[in-house]
């Protein structure tokens, strides 16, 4: 009845008011001085935030600080669920177009190409949101406020959800981070399309069994060299509107209950005015779980009192013990309230029938080609090619009798990897590869092997159909059942996250069973949000794929790869060790040793490495300045050629190495740039990249940047500047070395 009411109230604004006033006097039946003009827009959000809020009860309060808010009625106030999320496209709201997993995008090293993902995914956002509401749907996951993107540090391979985040380079994180809060968020100076939510803040990255407890306790030099860039980033760059708390603790106080992390430096230092939220069931553990205090009431209290505006769960439904307790005041519950309704406000939830920017959204927007599209391009650039002896890839079209098998060759859930939508156009390796090969092939499939144990009847045939066929593609790897959140992964005997990172050991059987009676050479497809060592199966195969959980085009994405219609292109943004015996650890947040910066063995596979079709000459390097005063910049150029006759995309990385460099625990590399280009068959390209005397700082064992003087390599390539990169197939690297005077 309201609804169809404020549709008709479209000409004049005082009629507006007058009339509306009316209506809710009529509807209460009883008099009321509500005051509406927080519909006015011409006012500040600061300003109808206050308003809205200073009406409502104590109580009423209270109840709009949990996740699960409901209506006030009374102030025309619906229910809003703050929960829902995005990670890689529209997740647990029914349909919606599944893009590779969030590890698969920092795999492609292209800034532009997250933003337009996430661009893609706040457009049937809205759109599902109007849906919704249009039927009255005000559910979890229903809303507009996305609890995305996860910009942890994915420090230990061992992590189940560092699928999650965009691997182990605070730089890489931060840009990819950054691009994917803005396709989230709109560009509207007014309004925003969708509110994003960085998270999990902060010093989070497993084990899972402890992140209840576990009290992180970093170096200054650490916390700021790695585990802060990104969210400083995000909220600083990107203007991301939502903050979410870790659940771990950090420097003896838990997150959610952290003034260091939530006034000092995130209001105070880097001048947040967003919300923050806790993860589901954190502000229940201060009390429960790390007895930081003694009642959930006073665990509500120090929270809120902290600034966690938002509690994911229940437990500040205490906080009216917590005023008869003195433990809290109403100005604090008051402001906190106010926060979230900003938010509110932003999102044009409160503009009554005033058309906005964002106030409509096509249902076509929903899973269009136009998405799908998108998701397979993303799949093309995120798979990392690992090996190809003898370039027996790409496969030609003419093959007449492939055979495809494999535990995941025809999986759909091997697709999606954690925090997924609904797509009713999921398709398999085998599915992928049967559309893309002619019609008179003679393509063969058996699945051969279970996913996680051995097979239960011993008479297998499939490895045999190996010697029968021209080539053998096998799909080996993970899934989410196995590696993820606690509550998710539960094919997993470690809680979520992976105590070894080989396969489990019946594919490993298999693969080796299929190289024993292979005829022509084996392809190997590995499938997994984390780095998977192949220790036991690299020297049995011809050649290697990395497709992460490539979304719902993967299969079309692994075909084109194949048969050579797209050159792969995907570099690791993490670094895969050969075992876990080159890993410091798990518990241990030090980053000495670990991840390419402080990593003193050679890797399996390096991070930034992925092989191409095509072949890269990287050469005339050139800086303007090879002395570098203070306050000044320099320009790194450089000559690219592809001297194959493959067109094809490569990723330029440009790093620092410091040499002899007085600081203590400095990194051996630093990433500093990178860019995705596009070279034609024999075509130059040129390159250039802006670097300022701030990237030539580095962190003290205070966690301040400092300059420090000294020479620095510039060092520019197509992977991780080491011999291991070179020796494994990358290109030659250039370099020229900068003196900080």
């Amino acid at each position: 009845m309201k609804t169809n009411f404020l549709n008709q109230l479209k000409k004049h604004q005082y009629l507006f008011w007058l009339i509306f006033l009316m209506h809710s006097l009529s509807v209460s039946g009883q008099e009321s001085d509500v005051d509406f003009s927080f519909y006015n827009t011409s006012l500040s959000i600061s300003e109808r935030s206050e308003i809205l809020v200073n009406q409502m009860t104590i109580d009423e309060k209270i109840h709009q600080l949990v996740n699960s808010a409901p209506a006030i009625p009374r102030l025309n106030v619906p229910s809003y669920d703050w929960w829902n999320e995005a990670l890689h496209g529209v997740a647990r709201n029914g349909k919606a177009t599944i893009f590779p997993q969030s590890i698969a995008l920092a795999a492609t090293f292209d800034a532009a190409l997250a933003l337009k993902v996430a661009d893609a995914i706040s457009s049937e956002a809205l759109a599902k949101y109007h849906i919704s509401q249009s039927v009255g749907n005000h559910s979890k996951y229903a809303g507009l406020t996305f609890w995305t993107p996860n910009v942890n540090i994915f420090r230990d391979p061992r992590w189940g959800r560092g699928q999650e985040t965009y691997g182990e380079d605070p730089y890489l994180t931060s840009v990819m981070g950054v691009a994917f809060v803005k396709g989230l968020q709109g560009s509207d100076p007014n309004y925003l399309k969708t509110a994003a939510c960085a998270k999990h803040f902060a010093v989070h990255s497993g084990p899972e069994s402890l992140r209840h407890e576990f009290d992180a306790t970093p170096t200054q030099k650490d916390l700021y060299e790695t585990y802060l860039p990104a969210f400083e980033a995000l909220v600083v760059d990107a203007k991301v509107e939502g903050v979410m708390g870790a659940y771990n603790a950090v420097f003896g106080k838990p997150s959610t209950a952290s003034p260091f992390l939530l006034q000092t430096l995130l209001r105070e230092q880097w001048g947040f005015d967003g919300y923050v939220t806790s993860d589901c069931g954190a502000i229940y553990s201060i009390s429960s779980k790390f007895k930081f205090a003694d009642s959930p009431a006073a665990g509500a209290a120090a929270a809120l009192k902290a600034g966690t505006d938002l509690n994911c769960g229940k437990t500040y439904l205490q906080l009216s013990a917590a005023l008869e307790q003195n433990l809290i005041t109403e100005e604090v519950i008051h402001e906190r309230t106010v926060q979230l309704f900003k938010t509110r406000f932003r999102l044009g939830m409160f503009d009554g029938d005033k058309k906005h920017i964002y106030s409509e959204m096509s249902p076509e927007m929903i899973h269009n080609d136009e998405h799908v599209a998108l998701a397979r391009e993303v799949a093309q650039k995120s798979i990392v090619l690992l090996k190809n002896k003898d370039n027996i890839l790409p496969l030609s079209e003419d093959i007449k009798v492939p055979y495809v098998t494999g535990p995941f060759a025809n999986s759909v859930d091997m697709l999606m990897g954690s925090y997924y939508g609904i797509s009713p156009n999921m398709v398999t390796i085998l599915e992928g590869i049967a559309d893309a090969v002619p019609l008179g092939t003679s393509l063969n499939y058996r699945s051969g092997a279970l996913p996680f144990h051995d097979n239960i009847n011993s008479k297998n045939w499939a490895p045999f159909v190996s010697g029968e066929s021209d080539v053998t593609i096998c799909v080996v790897g993970i899934t989410a059942d196995m590696e993820g959140e606690e509550v998710d992964a539960i094919a997993s005997q470690d809680t979520g996250d992976r105590v070894e990172l080989s396969l489990p050991q019946n594919q490993i059987n298999y693969v080796k069973e299929l190289a024993k009676h292979k005829k022509g050479p084996l392809v190997l497809i590995v499938a997994s949000g984390s780095p998977v060592t192949l220790e036991e199966v690299e020297e049995h195969c011809d050649a290697i794929l990395h497709i992460w959980y490539p979304g719902e085009q993967g299969g079309n994405a692994v075909a084109d790869i194949l048969f050579g219609k797209v050159s792969p292109s995907g570099k690791l943004p993490i670094t895969f060790p050969k075992n876990v015996d080159q890993l410091p650890p798990f518990e241990d947040y030090s980053m000495k040793g670990r991840t390419y910066k402080f990593m003193e063995e050679d890797p399996q596979y390096p991070f930034g490495f992925g092989l191409s079709y095509a072949s890269f000459n990287y050469h005339h390097l050139n800086l303007s300045k090879t002395k570098l005063k203070k306050e000044e910049d320099i320009e790194v150029s450089l000559q690219i050629t592809n001297q194959s006759d493959i067109a094809s995309d490569d990723v330029v990385q440009l790093y620092l190495i410091p040499q002899d460099i007085s600081l203590p625990d400095t990194p051996k590399y630093i990433l500093k740039r990178f860019k995705r280009i596009a070279v034609a068959p024999h075509e130059t390209v040129d390159i250039s990249f802006n670097l300022s005397s701030e990237d030539f700082k580095l962190f003290d064992e205070n966690g301040k940047k400092v300059r420090v003087k000294g020479n620095y390599k510039v060092v520019v390539g197509n992977a991780l500047p080491s011999s291991r990169s070179v020796a494994l197939g990358a290109s030659e690297f250039v370099e020229s070395v900068v003196t900080l005077k």
